[in-house]
């Protein structure tokens, strides 16, 4: 994925806070949001941007506070409905009623309650390779992931000063990753296939959100953590709107059963499982996400551009 054509803004939060929002895709398309991994920020993509614009879908993404250009949370202990203040500012800020929306990894949750709790305004969600609640009784939150995410999310566990220590190395490590460094620095956290998609423009893209996400150190990123960690504010049992879950079992960052937990869990959820790929490798059906989530929404086929 090269540098994208989109458009970036900063957009106030209304408690004194400013938001980095990136807008694509097509203009006049229905609102697409998108919600990035944990760590992230918007970062423009020329593949993203296209697929959208195919998709009839204008497409809205924006930096969670303390990545990229947004402003950190003025208060520690951030819950995933915090996140979804921002949310509804960003929508009505440009004049956005009704949306459909997706998570990858770390933003699945967004997207999750984005769906349980606008349910007027959110016509379909989708998570893509999206984390479960850490405080299910029936998920076994860290089995199955790389070691990195194992030490990380017991140090999140231990609280923010702990947490903080122990991301002062990753964030480091990322702050000026390159393209071709991406699969090594994310060492036991990439399976070989995921490995495999981390070539060329896609790597660069991603490792410029990466140097993003830690361009102002790891406040965005233990805050992200913190929040994902702790309960999220909502019941996923609850969600009245179409969702689909799509996962793939070669994943090392977010494993299969999260997506069989989030299948099993959301209500009428359509669950896309997939045995061959994994947490990366997945996006390269980003085409068939968007598709999915016009027919989630009752929206009509996307026609030629």
């Amino acid at each position: 994925m090269d540098a994208g054509t989109g458009k970036s803004d900063m957009i106030p939060s209304g408690d004194g806070r400013d938001l980095e929002v990136l807008t694509g895709g097509d203009p006049d398309g229905f609102p697409f949001l998108f919600h990035g991994g944990t760590p992230s920020a918007a970062v423009a993509s020329a593949a993203f941007d296209r697929s959208a614009r195919e998709a009839g879908l204008r497409l809205i993404t924006y930096s969670r506070p303390g990545y990229g250009a947004s402003t950190p949370w003025p208060f520690p202990w951030p819950r995933i409905t915090d996140d979804l203040t921002d949310t509804i500012t960003i929508l009505d800020t440009l004049g956005i009623d009704t949306f459909v929306t997706l998570g990858w990894s770390g933003g699945g949750p967004r997207a999750l309650a984005c769906a349980t709790l606008l349910p007027r305004r959110c016509r379909a969600a989708a998570t893509l390779a999206g984390i479960g609640p850490a405080d299910a009784d029936d998920l076994d939150f860290t089995a199955g992931m790389g070691p990195e995410n194992i030490a990380e999310f017991a140090a999140a566990a231990a609280g923010p000063q702990a947490y903080d220590a122990f991301l002062a190395e990753p964030v480091a490590g990322l702050a000026q990753v390159t393209g071709a460094e991406v699969a090594a620095q994310l060492g036991g956290l990439v399976t070989p296939v995921d490995v495999a998609a981390l070539t060329g423009e896609f790597a660069d893209w991603m490792a410029a959100t990466f140097r993003a996400a830690t361009a102002q150190g790891a406040i965005g990123w233990r805050e992200d953590g913190l929040a994902m960690m702790a309960p999220w504010g909502f019941d996923v049992a609850e969600i009245r709107v179409p969702v689909s879950i799509w996962q793939g079992r070669e994943d090392a960052m977010v494993p299969f059963s999260h997506g069989t937990w989030l299948a099993a869990n959301v209500p009428g959820a359509r669950a896309h499982l997939y045995d061959t790929e994994g947490h990366i490798s997945l996006v390269n059906r980003f085409d068939e996400v968007l598709a999915d989530l016009r027919e989630l929404a009752s929206l009509p086929a996307a026609g030629p551009t």
